[in-house]
């Protein structure tokens, strides 16, 4: 099977899924047609209605080779195959630390396994692009716009300095905010903050211009006529290598010029009315001031969605498709979908050509557990696995494979067309995917994290994920998230750690009464309590308890676990 840490981003190095893990249930299909009597009747019908998820644990722990350090048998996991899954049991259990591949979901075993890997979420409501993420973003406006293929740094991640210095300037402030993202407040405290703004700029120019004025007088009546004067020996050329020539108009950053000219454009094309980023007479108050506040810098959609010429040199486009091949639009593009997987596995990745075929690409990029539902209250969309295709002149040059689930779009991989690295798609994409997390948002107010997969600090290629903030990691013991410039000193100090500092604390959705979990028995469904009695099985005791303790009480209790 193909690896899930190929990606630039998603679930890190997935284990190798083996015989045991591609097995299939034989015949739990037919319990739903069977014949049914009595309280299995009810149970069957009770549990088609609320949870279709069908899983089947693999007892204890793989070994398997490490993506990361190479060690031939020190990345451990334990894991289940997903026959299927709902979208709400699949978001409560990476939020325990699984991910998906396929239809394989694997847990690391933290405290053993060679390179720890953390669940990492990015909050996109709070997010700002870097300077880094703006140049990419600007390099696919200039090449969609012009043409223009820029040189230099083209390496797809990671585009930012060490990750530590990346996050430790914001996270102090963010977390100190209750930060609410209620639109009207938002709104309020952007305008008072403009306003404050605008007035220091006034108190700061009129002191500088006193300032100035009050020096250059104090100068004249220091300097007896006749003595040169410093303000007139530095207008003096300088000899080589001395300085500026201040004699010459002082040199400005083409940003700045370009700043000038736009506002003498503005007054030119306005000459009743006032400059941008002020109310023009005669039009009503909108919710958002002008664009032009020079202290507020352009949104992530702003970047993203910059308008392109009418005779742009290229046409782009990004499409929305459902992982499923009764969906027409999937179906027609899995063939050049299929085409760009290969070409990037094998670019990319030096896969040879068969550990790429068909029937590795649709079992882990094209089958997937999750049931798509489609709520009334839900995005658009639905909820389940998508295939985010980015066109260009009418082909496929990327694909970013991504679940929607109730609280969060989660990065499952991403493949591209390697002639197009100098695009940074790698870090193009995961800012597509924090603009639309946001769009979602926007229907669907629960829904509003993006989740990046593993993070795995001692993994210097993985690192990169920390630097979309804010973001925070998983704490491998009591499952509640800590912001990530809290977990980095830990990390610098050990490979695994419990972020929670709160000693006392422990995971408060873990299994507390085991003998409640259902199971799906010889073509019935029922407690773990009642299996025990009818199937007396001490050796699968073990099992059970680990799977329960893994998933935790809630999903014990929704999920269906198959015993053979």
């Amino acid at each position: 099977m193909a690896r899930a840490a190929s990606a630039p981003r998603g679930s890190g190095e997935g284990p190798a899924v083996g015989a045991r893990e591609a097995r299939c249930i034989v015949g739990w299909r037919r319990f739903w047609a069977g014949p049914r009597s009595g309280w299995r009747v009810g149970a069957m019908a009770s549990w088609a209605a609320l949870s279709p998820s069908i899983v089947e644990y693999f007892q204890g722990e793989d070994f398997y080779r490490c993506g990361y350090c190479k060690n031939e048998s020190g990345s451990r996991s334990n894991g289940m195959w997903a026959h299927s899954m709902t979208v709400q049991d699949y978001q409560d259990l990476i939020d325990r630390g699984w991910r998906r591949s396929g239809k394989y979901v694997y847990k690391p075993v933290m405290n053993q396994t060679c390179c720890p890997q953390y669940t990492i979420r990015c909050r996109p409501l709070q997010f700002q692009p870097s300077k880094s993420h703006k140049k990419v973003l600007k390099k696919m406006l200039k090449f969609l716009a012009k043409g223009e293929i820029s040189k230099g740094n083209c390496e797809d991640e990671p585009m930012e300095p060490t990750m530590e210095d990346a996050v430790a300037s914001d996270f102090a402030l963010i977390n100190k905010l209750d930060i609410q993202c209620d639109l009207k407040t938002l709104s309020d405290d952007l305008k008072e903050s403009l306003k404050s703004e605008e007035k220091k700029k006034g108190k700061s120019s009129k002191r500088e211009e006193s300032n100035e004025l009050i020096q250059s007088q104090d100068t004249e009546e220091k300097l007896d006529p006749g003595e040169p004067s410093h303000s007139v020996k530095a207008h003096t050329v300088p000899q080589p290598g001395k300085g500026a020539d201040l004699s010459k108009p002082p040199c400005r950053k083409a940003k700045e010029i370009r700043k000038e000219r736009k506002r003498l454009k503005l007054m030119r094309q306005n000459p009743g009315g006032e400059l941008e980023g002020f109310q023009v007479r005669g039009q009503p108050p909108s919710l958002f001031p002008p664009k032009a506040k020079s202290n507020q810098p352009k949104s992530l959609e702003d970047l993203i969605f910059e308008s392109l010429p009418e005779s742009a040199s290229h046409k782009f486009e990004v499409r929305l498709v459902p992982v499923s091949f009764e969906d027409p639009e999937f179906k027609s593009s899995f063939s050049q979908s299929f085409s760009l997987y290969v070409k990037y596995q094998m670019a990319i990745h030096q896969d040879p050509p068969d550990e790429c075929g068909k029937t590795e690409f649709t079992r882990f990029l094209c089958s997937s557990p999750l049931e798509a539902e489609n709520p009334a209250n839900g995005p658009d969309c639905g909820y389940g696995s998508f295939h985010q295709q980015y066109w260009l002149d009418g082909k496929i040059i990327a694909v970013g494979v991504i679940d929607i689930l109730p609280y969060c779009v989660s990065s499952v991989y991403l493949y591209y067309d390697p002639d197009y690295s100098f695009l940074s798609l790698g870090v193009y994409s995961a800012l597509r995917e924090i603009a639309f997390t946001r769009q979602l948002h926007e229907k669907t107010p629960e829904l509003s994290y993006y989740y990046m997969g593993f993070y795995i600090h001692s993994c210097p290629k993985m690192k990169y994920k920390g630097q979309y903030r804010p973001s925070d990691l998983l704490c491998p013991e009591t499952y509640v998230w800590v912001p990530i410039e809290q977990c980095l000193p830990s990390l610098e100090n050990s490979k695994y750690c419990r972020f929670n500092q709160d000693p006392e604390a422990v995971d408060e959705g873990r299994s507390k009464e085991p003998d409640r979990l259902q199971v799906f028995y010889k073509k019935a469904i029922m407690p773990y309590g009642v299996y025990k009695k009818q199937r007396r099985d001490p050796g699968g005791e073990a099992a059970v308890l680990q799977y329960a303790g893994l998933v935790g009480q809630t999903c014990a209790e929704r999920m269906l676990l198959f015993r053979d």
